[in-house]
């Protein structure tokens, strides 16, 4: 069954990985699938890639719905919604029009802009001064869905939008679960049907990566509660610096 994939032993390693790192992310510190994006763009190339990827995040994110659905905030996920549907349309429309190797260099660029949002917020923390007018969530919600249809990162652009509401931290993290379980599902029928990038096998390889998914998702459960996030997300801002920077080139 795994030969059906034409993967070799490095890449599959690489798979394992990001799927405990989508798991982990979804239920432990966002940001930690940010070095997913570039990673798997680089084993299946640009278009296919969000395909591949979105199976494991919509699994990842049935784990967090599990451990924080009573946390979301369904007022602010209603404002966002029409919005981010117009940016999954911009998103559509643009991938729609471009080669692998445009796609892939619009994936490098969307990533690398939210690594310069998780910068500045690691940097500003509580201090970080957030725009709060009305102008300001559409905006998000059009950059989130644009970010997201076309390398699925736009975790960043959400948490400061999260910020600007003032969310605590099991709000923070059940109000994501829903958002981008909403989000992601709503991009499937998109992608099969315009872009033809999700198919038995991807869904396939996303049920045998389950158990990474799972591992992941326990683990960021339990080491939130534990540890101090910095010097994570320190290693992580590096490894998906490099990612995004050697899919750019």
């Amino acid at each position: 069954m795994l030969s059906l994939f034409h993967l070799n032993i490095s890449e599959w390693i690489w798979l394992i990985v990001a799927a405990i790192l989508i798991g982990f992310s979804k239920t432990g510190i966002n940001g930690f699938s940010m070095p997913v994006i570039p990673i798997i763009a680089l084993i299946f190339g640009g278009k296919e890639s969000t395909g591949t990827i979105l199976p494991l995040l919509i699994m990842a994110d049935l784990f967090a719905i599990y451990y924080y659905n009573r946390h979301a905030d369904w007022k602010n996920i209603k404002q966002l919604i029409p919005w981010v549907a117009a940016g999954l349309l911009v998103g559509l429309f643009v991938g729609e029009y471009t080669n692998d190797e445009q796609f892939k260099m619009i994936i490098s660029i969307c990533v690398i802009v939210c690594l310069f949002i998780l910068i500045y917020m690691e940097k500003k923390g509580e201090e970080a001064k957030v725009p709060k007018g009305k102008w300001f969530y559409a905006l998000t919600g059009i950059l989130s869905g644009f970010a997201s249809m076309i390398g699925n990162a736009a975790g960043p652009i959400f948490s400061v939008f999260l910020l600007a509401k003032g969310f605590k931290k099991a709000e923070f993290l059940g109000t994501t679960a829903w958002f981008f379980f909403l989000v992601n599902v709503s991009k499937v029928p998109m992608q099969i049907l315009a872009w033809h990038n999700i198919h038995l096998k991807t869904l396939l390889l996303a049920v045998i990566l389950i158990p990474a998914i799972a591992i992941g998702a326990i683990l960021g459960a339990y080491i939130i509660k534990k540890i101090n996030e910095k010097p994570f997300r320190i290693i992580i801002i590096v490894v998906t610096a490099v990612s995004a920077i050697k899919l750019l080139i």
